[in-house]
């Protein structure tokens, strides 16, 4: 059992990284508003972070960020986002998810709003790195903010590409914006900021890049072990 007072370091420390994230998406414009959230899931089963429902990302309060127990319930904060059963449902799914990201990012919402590639992957494989760092992107359809099936349909395409021995990073929520994770806040970010480039490169030249070839692909699963 976790001794209280690491539990409280990890806590706070699990605090100051969402605080830092967020702070940072807002500088560099991939939030605005109060629009997205971010959490982050505690060390032996001890529930997770959450920001609060309608929090600006980029003025978080860390003593008013919703902690919430391994059974959904709060337990201190400002009432966690309407997105916590999503948030949950993506680690309970990945085991590997450590922190979640959500954002209405300009260019994947606009992605959603111009069509995307194809349902189940939103943009093509036009670049090595969306192909290493990213990996494939299901579209998930669009349900009101918050809505509880948002999150049975995010664990589906989880447990389907899992399955099928390509699993994902992230999805784009339809009109919402991307949902990514990762084992750290440095892995999610990541993701997050190449898919939302590529996005953007997609986007800016008329969609119309060709895809990498097949032989190309092959060559970075077989180099650097992109699922794909």
């Amino acid at each position: 059992m976790t001794h209280p007072e690491a539990h409280e370091r990890a806590v706070d420390a699990a605090r100051s990284e969402i605080v830092r994230v967020g702070t940072s998406l807002f500088a560099r414009g991939y939030v605005h508003a109060a629009a997205g959230n971010i959490s982050a899931r505690l060390d032996d089963g001890l529930g997770h972070l959450i920001t609060p429902t309608d929090a600006a990302l980029g003025f978080l309060h860390a003593d008013r960020l919703a902690l919430v127990g391994a059974d959904g319930e709060q337990l201190a904060g400002d009432r966690a986002s309407k997105t916590l059963a999503l948030h949950r449902r993506i680690y309970a799914a990945d085991p590997t998810a450590r922190f979640v990201i959500h954002t209405h990012s300009t260019h994947l919402v606009a992605l959603t709003l111009a069509g995307v590639w194809r349902q189940d992957d939103v943009l093509p494989p036009i670049t090595p790195y969306y192909v290493m760092k990213v990996g494939h992107v299901p579209l998930v359809p669009y349900h009101r903010p918050g809505d509880p099936r948002v999150a049975d349909l995010v664990a589906e395409r989880i447990a389907a590409r899992a399955a099928e021995g390509t699993p994902i990073k992230g999805v784009l929520l339809d009109r919402l914006g991307p949902v990514v994770w990762g084992p750290d806040a440095a892995s999610a970010l990541a993701v997050l900021e190449e898919l939302e480039e590529t996005a953007r490169v997609w986007l800016t030249t008329g969609r119309h890049p060709e895809p990498l070839p097949d032989h190309a692909i092959a060559e970075l699963r077989d180099t650097f072990g992109a699922a794909w």
